[in-house]
């Protein structure tokens, strides 16, 4: 039975531990083993001798072998989980969770529970290595950096800058991913991407594109407050389990419907109080189906609508179109289930809408992303607690390193790649501009002008095998892509893969820097030229990191790095110095030694140069404060009550504007307008200028709380500032760093002074302007979002209605739609596929098959089979059955028949790798380094499709063939 706890705290006893007596007095095995049964937990054995972990005093510590408890956060999902590190001598002995957290409040999943493991798993690539006539070979570092780095340089003199790729990674820290992109601008490319092109790019262009900002509008936390809970595309119970704490909860206490809409029947939709099964990449129909109701009716939010909207009538006209039938016949769904589901969201608000990457990853994803925020723009749910867009992220740092740039095409900020976007950097960098922009390359256009590609968008990592086997002569950049490194990535987690075997396999080089050697160290046949470098994981470390709701934690080192493993920014530091610039890289940041940044340094350095996003009022001393200080701040609001944060939201959500001197408390609900702007509320975002085809773009007559100009306005600008009689607020530093930049042109995202942003929320306004939301994106390729058919549809019915794209030029390759849909494969591969997250694993899974606590949970990779399909097909559950793709790529697995999976839809979990094609690979991994658990990848058979604006690679609508083994 489900209570509600008095107060909503976990607590646990207050007691000495048994490990910091064990040294003093003995403890005979029976008592030890009877106390530890009592709990459960890294430090369990509690009632042996009355005992739990307290707070080390650091003199008494290192002399009596204390236990000194240590906070960290969880390097697995977004959610942000503290983790409480015990650790006895340098060595980390236990754990338990954060139970101070408002996070996870005392929980954790099997994944956090076993985080320990990763970090000094008996799996992990030990020191650096290379392969050398087909066997793996021990080498010093100094080794590796000389001999990696000549073969750079070399590749770099033949062909440029961008015929090495630096792919990045959502498990560095915040500084860690700052110095990646800053290190591959010095490097000369922009052939730099990580993870989240692969999981949520579309959700960060289309919602970026519809109000301002591409991120989790309001928190975990604040859905408490819902009265309505919409998920679609996305599995919390198994990818984001302790998540799942804070749904129940406002399902529990304020009898919220939980309406569940996936093609498959998850963990989550076992939750729901309406589940809606819906064929895989028909998104935009079934919301539009739902739209149509709730239009039908009128039970839009009309003032909403006519203050804070744009384009919302264009929408009306193609939600028309999408009559009951219309839907049924696209989705598969009744068209009365969905008039119910809209009644329940008209009559429940605030309500809000959770997605995750079965929403993203589509090629038609941006259009997904955005209908699922005109939905909430209708309903008038945006810019309220209990309402929003609560997009769930899927690594410990993705929101992170996105915000810092680690992309193909933005710098830091979401700055972008324009002349003025490297002014800017070059300012805070304190560069020489002329001097970064020749250490890249140049390209004569079409037109036959020479241009920079400074300025272009490189290769994302969804196409670097491209960059690799593609005719130079089709490729907007001169030379193909001779040396790949994989710093923190699983390739197992990307399509296409025997394409990616063959890129692999034609490079110069391959150099892939982890914790764990990856599927990158086995998936090819080299024999040489590649290597293997040891990276500490980020309980070796210490830095920031930003949870899914813009809060930023902070880390400190749990312990010292173990093996000859090296932090990712002393890595850095190696490479940079082998090139010869790091003393421009790390002009303005603190060195530890020769080699290793500081990493509090590199935080101030951002802080001086985000102002877009507010990632400039996050100092260390303010994190650290809010990580000692969990307890003080409510664990619904995540507001500090008293004690030394009063005031402050928890982990200073971004935006937290100005400089850290001037205490901005974060802003916890993105649009927001029943709050001062300087006490966390906010506007929609002037970002797309102020008039469209004579229609207003800003604001009518709304404003946020005690804001000075009573009506929309657009971004604050230093001519803004003087034609208001504002400038006077200015000290004479902020009034001379402003002249310095573009004097009266300067804005507030390049005033380096912050002095722009301090005078617009000294007189309550938002720096960014007060505008509308626009419902229709004029610059995409779909300004309404529209329908279209996966390029494997097995619905050849509907391709003349609903067609994809034409084939189109995109960052830097030809990108194929049309020509292959055109192609009727559906008679072949009559079985849609696609794939998912299991609650065992994460990511590409090296790391957590690599745990023996949790691999044996999860042992065999399955497909998923509808009992109709694998009766006709004559399998039995648990039978080996092969799964095909029509590309040709193929895979042996395990089937399970269940009804999970609707007719005709198979589903596979894509944490697997180290089997291909049915070959075990186990034996080309260096000794000892070789997972617990294999198995082949989903991504062996899954196939081409890229999202028409950011790339993302289309993984949740497939087709195959499956046949007994």
């Amino acid at each position: 039975m489900l209570r509600k706890k008095t107060n909503g705290v976990a607590r646990r006893p207050q007691r000495t531990s048994i490990l910091s007596d064990v040294a003093e007095k003995s403890v005979d095995r029976r008592a030890f083993l009877r106390g530890s049964g009592l709990a459960i937990g890294g430090l369990a054995a509690i009632s042996a001798t009355g005992g739990t972990v307290t707070q080390a005093n650091a003199a008494a510590s290192a002399a009596a072998g204390t236990v000194e408890t240590i906070k960290s956060v969880c390097t697995h999902c977004s959610v942000g989980c503290t983790v409480v590190a015990e650790v006895q001598n340098g060595v980390w002995i236990g754990q338990e969770p954060g139970w101070d957290s408002p996070f996870n409040l005392g929980a954790h999943c099997a994944k956090g529970a076993s985080v320990r493991e990763h970090a000094h798993g008996e799996r992990r690539l030990k020191y650096p290595m290379k392969k050398e006539g087909g066997e793996w070979k021990r080498i010093s570092w100094e080794q590796a950096i000389n001999e990696i780095g000549d073969g750079m340089m070399q590749i770099r003199q033949e062909s440029g800058p961008d015929s090495v790729y630096w792919l990045g990674s959502a498990k560095h820290n915040n500084e860690q991913a700052y110095l990646f992109r800053k290190f591959a601008a010095y490097w000369g490319t922009n052939n730099v991407d990580h993870q989240a092109r692969i999981c949520h790019s579309t959700t960060v262009a289309g919602v970026a594109n519809t109000w301002g900002y591409g991120a989790m509008t309001n928190s975990y936390n604040d859905i408490h407050n819902s009265k309505a809970i919409f998920i679609i595309g996305g599995n919390p119970a198994e990818a984001h389990p302790v998540s799942l704490l804070h749904v129940l909860k406002a399902k529990e206490q304020n009898n919220a419907p939980l309406i569940v809409c996936d093609p498959r029947f998850t963990r989550t939709a076992a939750h729901a109080d309406e589940y809606v099964r819906f064929r895989p990449g028909t998104d935009v129909a079934l919301v539009w189906g739902i739209l149509y109701h709730i239009f039908e009716n009128g039970w839009e939010d009309k003032e909403f609508i006519r203050t804070r909207v744009w384009g919302m009538d264009q929408i009306r006209e193609e939600v028309a179109k999408w009559t009951p039938e219309e839907v049924e016949r696209v989705t598969g769904t009744p068209g009365s289930q969905l008039r119910r589901v809209a009644r329940t969201m008209a009559n429940n608000r605030p309500g809000t809408v959770i997605w995750c990457m079965g929403g993203t990853q589509h090629t038609n994803g941006n259009n997904n992303t955005r209908a699922y925020c005109i939905l909430q723009l209708a309903l008038g749910n945006m810019g309220t607690s209990g309402g929003g867009t609560n997009i769930f992220r899927g690594h410990d740092n993705v929101q992170g390193a996105t915000d810092l740039g680690v992309l193909s095409h933005t710098l830091p900020g979401y700055y972008g790649l324009s002349k003025g976007a490297w002014a800017h950097w070059a300012r805070v960098w304190e560069e020489d501009p002329e001097w970064l922009n020749a250490q890249f390359d140049t390209l004569v256009g079409k037109d036959g002008k020479e241009k920079s590609l400074q300025n272009l968008r490189g290769i994302p990592v969804s196409r670097w095998i491209d960059g690799v086997l593609e005719d130079k002569d089709n490729m907007d950049q001169p030379n193909n892509v001779r040396a790949m490194v994989l710093w923190g990535h699983a390739p197992n987690s990307q399509t296409r893969g025997p394409e990616m075997k063959t890129a692999m396999e034609k490079l110069d080089m391959l150099v892939v820097i982890d914790p764990y050697p990856t599927v990158s160290a086995v998936l090819h046949d080299r024999t040489d030229g590649c290597y293997l470098l040891p990276a500490c994981t980020q309980f070796e470390t210490r830095g920031s990191v930003t949870a899914s709701n813009r809060s930023f934690q902070w880390r400190d080192q749990v312990v010292e790095p173990l093996f000859e493993s090296k932090t990712d920014h002393e890595i850095i530091g190696l490479f940079a110095n082998k090139f010869g610039w790091a003393d421009r890289l790390f002009r303005n940041i603190e060195m530890e030694d020769e080699n290793t940044p500081n990493v509090e340094s590199v935080t101030r350095e951002f802080n001086k140069g985000l102002w877009t996003i507010g990632y400039t009022g996050q100092s260390p001393e303010r994190l650290k404060l809010h990580m000692a200080n969990q307890h003080t701040f409510d664990r619904t609001t995540l507001r500090a009550i008293g004690g030394p944060a009063d005031g402050d939201y928890y982990g200073l959500p971004w935006p937290c504007w100005g400089t850290a001197d001037m205490k901005h408390p974060g802003t916890p609900n993105l649009y927001d307008m029943s709050k001062p702007v300087s006490q966390g509320g906010l506007t929609f975002r002037a970002r797309f200028g102020v008039e469209r085809d004579g229609d207003n773009l800003l604001a009518e007559g709304v404003y946020s709380a005690n804001s000075e100009i009573q009506d929309g306005y657009p971004e604050f600008t230093m001519q803004m500032l003087m034609d208001l009689g504002w400038d006077a607020d200015l000290t004479d530093e902020e009034r001379a760093s402003i002249e310095a930049v573009a004097g009266p042109k300067t804005n507030w995202k390049t005033d380096l002074s912050g002095g722009i942003q301090r005078v617009a929320i000294k007189h309550e306004c938002a720096p960014f302007g007060n505008a509308k939301a626009r419902a229709v994106v004029w610059t995409f390729p779909d300004p309404v979002p529209l329908h279209r058919e996966p390029l494997y549809t097995p619905r050849r019915d509907l391709v003349e209605d609903y067609p994809t794209y034409e084939d189109r030029q995109a960052y830097r390759l030809p990108t194929m739609y049309a020509s292959i849909q055109k192609n009727d494969f559906s008679k072949d591969y009559p079985i849609v596929l696609t794939s998912g997250r299991l609650v065992e694993y994460e990511g590409g899974g090296d790391e957590t098959r690599s745990n023996p606590w949790l691999a044996e949970l999860q042992q065999d990779m399955f497909v998923e089979i509808n009992p109709r399909d694998a009766n006709n097909l004559g399998v039995r559950d648990g039978a080996q059955v092969w799964v095909e793709g029509p590309e040709g790529g193929k895979v042996k697995v395990m089937a399970m028949v269940t009804e999970r999976v609707g007719e005709g839809v198979a589903f596979m979990p894509f944490h697997f790798g180290g089997h291909f094609q049915g070959e075990d690979l186990r034996s080309k991994y260096p000794d000892g380094a070789d997972p617990y658990v294999l198995g082949e990848s989903t991504n062996t058979a899954q196939t081409y499709g890229y999202d028409s604006v950011t790339q993302m690679q289309e993984t949740k609508s497939t087709l195959c063939k499956i046949w007994a083994a």
